[in-house]
Order: structure tokens, then sequence, then C-alpha cells
């Protein structure tokens, strides 16, 4: 674990490694995985097969800054978790009225994608449940935050992080946020997660849902 110079293959060699980090819990009955889609459900799908464990997705949107939506305010999970960037809104002075409108645009979303990954099935159930959230890697760590902080409102016993790479301060961060975080390795000097990657193809809606039904 936390080899500082490992490079994966592609996402399910990603999610192999992952999965052996996670080997403490396999065996449990009360254990959900969730990929944050789209990336981390490849990786999620063999985290899920190993642990013996149900897979499901876990969507993250973007809060874009009115007229600039490139720059992130914040960030929206399944679910209702969200994350705002204080300093941000402060300097830029945006109002309650634009986060709430960004808020309302983005759930929206949320569920129609929702919709498309699963069709009619609606989501796991968490409460009272060991959640590992699963992502092929984190930056800002901002996604994350969001995916935890849903699940934790959905009344989920246990949260985990766990991830394939990330750089050291945000997996510190995560840390205040999640029962536990587990990243196979952590570069300090990570300016991409697909530097980690041989293959970091962008996964299709396609790939989310053959992944999904497969798992099912």
């Amino acid at each position: 674990m936390n080899d500082t110079r490992r490079t994966y293959r592609d996402r399910q060699d990603a999610g192999r490694v992952l999965a052996r980090d996670l080997a403490h819990l396999a065996g449990r009955d009360d254990l959900y995985v969730l990929g944050l889609a789209r990336g981390g459900v490849p990786v999620g799908a063999e985290v899920a097969l190993a642990l013996q464990a149900p897979l499901d997705v876990c969507l993250v949107r973007k809060l874009g800054v009115p007229h600039w939506p490139e720059l992130a305010m914040g960030a929206l999970a399944s679910g209702g978790g969200v994350v705002l960037n204080d300093d941000l809104l402060r300097s830029l002075g945006i109002g309650d009225d634009a986060v709430d409108e960004a808020i309302t645009r983005e759930t929206a979303e949320l569920h129609r994608r929702e919709k498309a990954y699963r069709g009619d099935r609606g989501p796991l159930p968490v409460a009272g449940r060991t959640v590992i959230l699963v992502d092929d890697g984190i930056a800002t760590g901002a996604s994350m935050v969001a995916a935890v902080r849903s699940v934790r409102q959905a009344g989920a016993a246990r949260v985990i992080v766990a991830v394939p790479v990330g750089p050291p301060s945000v997996c510190r961060l995560l840390r205040k946020e999640a029962d536990e975080v587990v990243c196979s390795t952590m570069p300090a000097d990570l300016q991409a997660v697909g530097q980690a990657f041989a293959d970091f193809h962008q996964v299709s809606d396609d790939e989310v849902r053959e992944l999904l039904a497969a798992a099912g």
C-alpha cells in the first residue's frame, strides 16, 4: 500500500490493487460499494467483485460559477451532499440565490443521469450500512467530500473512501470526513490523476450501465 511509484495498466488493474488494500473488509454482510460516476465505476466493480459486495453508482456534479461554469464554486452528490467553496463565493460576491439555482439545476441533472444508469431501479438503501466510496483517483477532493456527506445524510453507519491514487494532503483532509481512507498510492508530485494510469480513457455512459447491470 502507498507505493508512490505505482502505475496502473487501467482502471480494472487499479480496482484489483485497491481491493487487496481493502481485504480486511471481506466477508462483511453490511457492505456496499458505490463507484463515483463515471471513472469510479470500473474501479468499484473490481472492488465489489473481490469483496463480494453489491455495487451501485454515486453521481457528483460540479456547481459552476454563474457565467463561468468551468470554475467550480462547489460540488453536489446524489442524495444531496453539498460542498461549497466559501472563500470563492465571498471573493466573487456570489449570493445564496445563485447558489440555490445551481443546486436546483444540477440536482435535476443528477436525477436524469441516475435514471439513465439504473433505469427504474432505485439506489441501494445505505442506511445502517458500511459504504465504500470508490473513485479512480482524487485531485482536490471536493467531489469525494460531497459524496461522503451524501451517504452520511442517507444514514450510512460507516463511510470508507477508497481510491487508487491521490495526493497525501488531500487524503489527510478526507480523513476528517470519512471513517477510513484507503489510498493505494500517494505521489507527492501528483498533477493529474491520469498520470498514474497507462490507459485512462474517458468512461462512457454505456460502460457504466453495463458494469451496473453485470453487478446487479
